[in-house]
């Protein structure tokens, strides 16, 4: 007789594992209760300073990470820089009250994949963790568009101090249309040698270490 089989609920998927680092309880209790509320997600540790999440986060090695900036002793900042010398593929959000300019630029630098304020909605901060682990770099809006404004300044400036020869410019222009090294070679009938000594003289005047940062500051220079 054949015995039919019925199939095995398939298992589901485990709750995406988020550290909280914040040093005011109140705070700390409201933020743990939200995280848990939200559907797939789950707060497995606080911690109440920089010093206490350097020895917890580590071997834990949770999912995402939301820091806060002003921390007693150690700064969210110097955390952040800390961890990801020891867990360089964690996901490190920085969630604080502080829309400082400064404050942005520095925790960006010091490896943070994303900056938040703690004013974000809740379905905002499900969304932003999600986007971090699957390669985004969430920001608030308002951060996002401080970023933006950054990138612009410096682009003027580098339009209005930066003196690229007229070779130099044939090349940044032939860059912005996405020719490779050996097409802008046969643009300009001259050798990819000659084009790679070019590209290096541009990223030092431009203060870039890239291609993609080069065209970037070009194309923000003609906004």
């Amino acid at each position: 007789m054949k015995q039919s089989l019925t199939p095995l609920p398939s298992a589901a998927r485990p709750p995406v594992r988020v550290v909280l680092v914040e040093d005011k309880p109140g705070v700390r209790d409201s933020w743990v209760k939200l995280i848990n509320s939200l559907p797939g997600f789950s707060c497995i540790q606080s911690c109440t300073s920089g010093e206490d999440a350097l020895r917890v986060i580590p071997p834990l090695n949770p999912d995402v990470v939301l820091m806060d900036i002003f921390l007693p002793r150690m700064s969210g900042i110097e955390c952040t820089a800390r961890l990801k010398l020891q867990l360089p593929k964690i996901q490190i959000l920085i969630l604080t009250a502080v829309e400082d300019d400064e404050l942005v630029f520095m925790a960006l630098e010091a490896g943070a994949d994303g900056y938040l304020l703690k004013r974000t909605k809740p379905e905002d901060l499900k969304a932003a963790m999600l986007d971090v682990l699957g390669g985004g770099a969430p920001m608030t809006s308002e951060i996002a568009r401080r970023v933006v404004e950054s990138f612009r300044r410096a682009a003027r400036q580098t339009k209005s101090t930066v003196h690229l020869t007229t070779r130099e410019e044939e090349v940044l222009i032939l860059l912005s249309k996405g020719y490779a090294n050996k097409e802008i070679a046969d643009q300009l009938s001259i050798s990819a040698e000659t084009v790679g000594s070019h590209l290096k003289h541009i990223y030092e005047k431009m203060h870039v270490r890239s291609r993609a940062e080069a065209v970037a500051r070009y194309m923000t220079s003609r906004a």
